[in-house]
């Protein structure tokens, strides 16, 4: 799913999307999730689609972007169509891991300790400027991310299900931030980037603000709830059942093989990249409409999927390559198989 290709190559927002939430029928009530997105955010499709895809695949999202390209916006709009709560944590350099998961809490009435959970126990969590926050607290998520549980004083406690976590990052201001480690960027399913708008998405955007939209208010919008926890649930049970044939693993695998040869990459994709690939490609390919998954399907998710789980070598990065240019070059060489 590249950043000019917000949608699998089929009509899925309708006029009728809006309505298909009480259909059923869970691939429109994720059309209509996605209408309903647009209502609010404007000129940030791929997002919109990474997002969902990311929770069709119960995985988290990297969101990378300057401010103002309505990051926070997104993913609230988000929670309130899907109907699932939402929280939002501003990483700061001083917020400590329990700031984040809860702690015990001593109560003078009982003489117990008691647990408080932390804003992380919700469905979608907007970890805000994540990387303005010590290593400490960042790996407070890991096991949230992973395990999907939290564990305070050796007792582990669950999720609540659907759990996503949105984390977002400004790529041009790098002082006093902490970059993700490796390991922490491989836990994110997809890596997304939200460019500025064009000119016309722009006065788009002027022209809902001078008609009274207020960002803060999505009712000002007419957003509504048009999905549920039960459509992702439906959906995933019909993406588990999506053909794939030995061909499209074995591309797959030729894909993250290739980034293993690249002369410009000091790490490479590893297995779970390839996993993680393969599980977007077949959300990708349901949302199409498709009962299968067609080459097409692992190119237009590669560079999502994969461009946060490789890293550049410093000669390479001088000479102005990118991850998404390693990547193209890997899809144009690779055989597609047919």
């Amino acid at each position: 799913m590249t950043e000019h290709d917000a949608r699998p190559p089929h009509p899925l927002l309708t006029d009728t999307a809006t309505d298909a939430g009480r259909t059923g029928d869970p691939r429109q009530a994720l059309e209509a999730l996605r209408a309903e997105i647009g209502k609010a955010v404007v000129g940030q499709d791929p997002a919109v689609t990474g997002l969902v895809v990311a929770l069709l695949c119960r995985g988290h999202v990297l969101l990378e972007g300057v401010p103002g390209v309505a990051k926070t916006l997104l993913v609230r709009t988000l929670a309130t169509a899907l109907r699932i709560g939402t929280k939002r944590v501003q990483f700061t350099p001083d917020l400590m891991p329990g700031d984040v998961t809860g702690s015990l809490v001593y109560d003078a009435r009982t003489a117990e300790f008691s647990f408080q959970p932390g804003p992380v126990f919700t469905n979608l969590l907007l970890a805000d400027e994540i990387n303005r926050t010590p290593p400490k607290t960042q790996a407070s998520l890991l096991e949230a991310m992973e395990e999907r549980q939290v564990s305070v004083d050796g007792t582990p406690r669950p999720l609540p299900e659907p759990f996503m976590v949105a984390a977002t990052q400004n790529p041009v201001e790098y002082e006093g931030t902490y970059p993700l480690p490796e390991a922490q960027l491989d836990r994110f399913l997809l890596k997304l980037i939200l460019p500025l708008p064009t000119r016309e998405n722009e006065v788009q955007v002027l022209t809902r603000h001078a008609s009274g939209f207020d960002p803060r208010d999505l009712d000002t919008a007419g957003v509504r709830p048009v999905a549920g926890p039960e459509d992702l649930d439906a959906a995933r049970a019909e993406i588990a059942k999506l053909t794939v044939a030995p061909e499209i693993l074995a591309y797959i695998v030729d894909l993250c093989r290739a980034t293993r040869e690249s002369p410009s990459l000091s790490l490479s994709v590893s297995p779970r990249g390839a996993t993680a690939l393969l599980a977007t490609a077949r959300a990708w390919a349901w949302l199409a409409g498709r009962d299968y998954v067609t080459p097409d399907d692992v190119k237009a998710l590669a560079l999502p999927t994969l461009r946060h789980r490789i890293q550049l070598r410093p000669e390479a990065e001088m000479e102005g390559v990118t991850a998404d240019s390693v990547l193209q070059s890997v899809l144009s060489h690779v055989p597609v198989p047919r």
